[in-house]
């Protein structure tokens, strides 16, 4: 291969420890192994960070990588994954965000951007293809997200520089802390926005006057109009553009696994009132999308009157509404709406907010939490006063919001209990979907390597309850009944790979995957007609497995087991008592033994064997197995 098509073929790296910078050359085989994105940050972090460092201190890197499809008009390719070892979760560290801010990244001229070290005084980092600048911060040391982006375009005299942002949040060591791309598009899990802080950065600009070349324009043409028709046809098309994701929260409430109250319950009484049909009848006011988005499903709203008069924003999505509305027991969707705007100028990944506040709401209810321990806070279901309150003191590192701002685990630590109430896995706290309802959803968080989250899998076909589906794809009818544990290990090794194929080569992963438009067959089309690199779907489909297993490797380094990948007892233990996904529990040891003897890891340790390293091509990663 004499040049690089979709791909730039370059990699900036930048030491602020003496400001320095190289720019290193891409390879065809980390592109062929790896394919982008989230692929290209788990490679290099693997190999560059060693394990057992804080994550907060200058070892550890900050790693933006985005995919070969990523500048060009190929439908949703629009996003970014950030990588480091997390402050949150003390393991691998990740997050994906869409916007503008990847497709400006590549017409830079780079395919990823790692910071190391640590500035001696408060900086942005400028790139302007390959002009990099470190500018003072001071000026916006402290700021909202939203602030600081306007600061950095006046202060470039550039509106279209694309920005990622931490808040507030991270610089005063929230381990949750969330960069910000497009002021809204959050890349929140994880803490993120926290390691950036920590290297005395605010933010990342980025201009670029590049353009992306694919290697066969004439199919690449016809496969693009091929994609936008069937997007345009497909069923769900006329629901994301009106809804987005908020479309969920009534389907999950119907479906008995809206988590209700910390996941006390699955049925929310005032699903309706907060539902993203209330939200699109009475707030949403136009559409927006991402880069190269045909089902632009971004939604701005407008609250014209009550309490929050004046208040607009973009979103929220449903993991938002939802967090700020059922999983805290509130009925005021308003409420939920500055919930989210708050989160996003302070710069908080609204998951764990929600998970930590719907904590310590169940433990107040359970009067197993005094107001004297809050700090006068009384945390009754959806109080208005306390929720607002406890965000800013969740940002400000104040009150009780300090005992919350390193996460639910640490949060009962603290105290000394609550510890059987955190809903979280590997110290990660869940999204709003309850496993009971969702058996094989309950098994991707359990395995997943950045804890408890659905995004490194979302089986998604789960929800047809579709014996038939299971038997075509996997051989077994119970694999795509959502209540039911047989044939789970082989979705979940199956759309694992899949969504780690889907985060390398960058679109959105709501419409190429959910919207089953990408599936490896294609996927190795697409990379041939725009790269040139010629794959078989075989190969598509093991490089994403390399991907799942150079990010497992990097948890066994940190210590991660068998006994990790676990769900919290309630799920275990507890049934649900309305609805329909009410009278089932999860056997995770079921699902987690046939996952294993999948994904060909070891039964009794959750360890990848030797031998299935060496056949994805990770021999380096043997000698790390304990």
């Amino acid at each position: 291969m004499s040049r690089f098509y979709g791909y730039t073929g370059k990699i900036l790296r930048i030491s602020l420890s003496d400001e320095s910078l190289n720019v290193e050359n891409l390879t065809v085989e980390d592109a062929r192994n790896y394919l982008g994105g989230r692929g290209f940050n788990a490679h290099r972090l693997y190999k560059e960070v060693k394990a057992g460092i804080d994550p907060l201190e200058q070892e550890n890197k900050l790693m933006f990588a985005t995919g070969p499809l990523v500048g060009t008009m190929f439908p949703t390719a629009s996003r970014f994954n950030v990588s480091a070892k997390s402050p949150h979760t003390g393991i691998f560290g990740d997050s994906n965000a869409g916007g503008h801010f990847a497709p400006e990244m590549k017409f830079a001229g780079y395919d990823q951007i790692i910071i190391e070290g640590k500035s001696e005084n408060p900086i942005y980092i400028s790139v302007k293809d390959d002009e990099i600048e470190f500018r003072d911060a001071e000026q916006i040391t402290g700021s909202t997200v939203f602030d600081a982006d306007a600061y950095i375009k006046k202060d470039l005299a550039d509106a279209r520089t694309q920005t990622v942002i931490c808040g507030p949040a991270a610089e005063n060591g929230v381990k949750y802390g969330a960069l910000f791309a497009n002021q809204v598009r959050a890349a929140s899990r994880t803490g993120m926005g926290t390691v950036m802080a920590s290297k005395n950065v605010k933010a990342l600009a980025l201009r670029g006057t590049g353009a992306v070349e694919v290697a066969e324009p004439d199919r690449f043409r016809d496969l693009v109009l091929q994609l936008e028709q069937e997007i345009r046809e497909h069923e769900q098309y006329q629901g994301r553009r009106l809804m987005g994701t908020t479309r969920i929260l009534m389907m999950a409430n119907a479906a008995g696994f809206l988590p209700t109250r910390n996941y006390l319950s699955g049925v929310y009484e005032h699903a309706a009132e907060v539902s993203g049909e209330k939200l699109a009848e009475k707030y949403n006011v136009k559409s927006r999308g991402c880069f190269a988005c045909t089902i632009p499903c971004s939604r701005v709203y407008s609250v014209k009157n009550g309490p929050f008069k004046g208040l607009h924003g973009e979103g929220p999505e449903y993991e938002s509404l939802g967090s700020f509305s059922s999983r805290i027991g509130n009925p005021d969707i308003e409420l939920a709406l500055k919930g989210n705007d708050l989160c996003n100028q302070l710069g908080l990944d609204i998951l764990t907010v929600a998970g930590c506040i719907g904590w310590a709401m169940e433990l107040y209810e359970a009067g197993e939490l005094t107001k004297e321990e809050t700090g006068g806070l009384e945390l009754n279901w959806g109080n208005k006063e306390a929720f607002l309150t406890l965000i800013q003191q969740i940002s400000d590192r104040e009150g009780f919001g300090d005992i919350l701002a390193d996460g639910s685990v640490e949060a009962a630590r603290k105290l000394g209990k609550g510890m059987d109430r955190t809903v979280q896995v590997k110290g990660m706290d869940l999204i709003m979907a309850d496993p009971r309802g969702l058996k094989g959803f309950g098994l991707g968080y359990a395995v997943s390597s950045r804890g408890g989250d659905h995004l490194r899998s979302e089986p998604f076909i789960e929800l047809s309850d579709d014996p038939e589906l299971g038997r075509q794809m996997f051989g077994v009818p119970e694999a795509t009944l959502r209540r039911e544990e047989k044939g789970k290990g082989k979705l979940i090794n199956y759309f694992e790979d899949w969504c780690a194929v889907i985060d390398a080569l960058e679109p959105c992963k709501n419409i190429m995957q959910n919207m089953m438009l990408l599936p490896f067959e294609k996927a190795a089309t697409v990379m041939e007609i725009t790269t040139g690199l010629k794959l078989t779907p075989k190969e598509v489909r093991e490089a994403g497995s390399r991907i799942i297993n150079i990010e497992r490797m990097f948890g066994i380094r940190e210590g991660i087991t068998r006994q990790d990948d676990d769900l919290p007892k309630r799920f275990k233990e507890t049934p649900l008592t309305e609805g329909d996904s009410s009278d089932v529990v999860v056997n995770i040891e079921f699902m987690l033994d046939e996952y294993y003897t999948e994904r060909g890891w070891d039964i009794a340790t959750g360890h990848p064997t030797p031998e299935t390293l060496r056949r994805l091509d990770l021999g380096f990663a043997v000698a790390d197995l304990p």
